[in-house]
């Protein structure tokens, strides 16, 4: 099963606020099926708890380990704000919703950061032009 699919892939050419974006990684996971609407309120006790700002523009917000009920099957969405997001106080412009089932989230979570890691990939999925180009560049994920 592909925990990406094209229609969670999102490029918004202005900014949000943290709370905006995590409440569009949330409706994005629900609308998949793979979290419940609970999984909004355990993504922003994450946050409380420590920041998913991962450097290089990216944040993948994702829930509590007590919110492990609330998770269906293993989804991800990816959200580009050209605009970007202020993160607690660090600057985003990538936000990867993470919902996984077991411990998937770790293996999808390593993926990330190897797509992640240099600055000419980051660069390359900034610059993508569309939802489909930038879905094409991530579909590794998929395995």
């Amino acid at each position: 099963m592909s925990i990406l699919t094209p229609d969670r892939v999102r490029i918004h050419p202005g900014s949000a606020t943290q709370e905006e974006a995590l409440q569009e990684a949330a409706a994005l996971l629900v609308g998949a099926g793979a979290v419940t609407p609970a999984y909004l309120d355990a993504m922003r006790q994450r946050e409380q708890t420590v920041s998913t700002f991962m450097g290089n523009g990216l944040a993948i917000p994702h829930g509590t380990n007590e919110a492990k009920d609330e998770i269906l099957s293993s989804a991800l969405c990816v959200i580009r704000y050209d605009g970007g997001v202020d993160w607690a106080g660090d600057p985003v412009t990538f936000v990867i919703g993470i919902a996984g089932r077991g411990d998937e989230h770790l293996e999808i979570l390593s993926q990330i950061a190897i797509l992640f890691s240099e600055e000419d990939d980051v660069a390359r999925l900034a610059a993508a032009g569309s939802e489909e180009d930038l879905f094409a560049m991530l579909a590794e994920v998929n395995g």
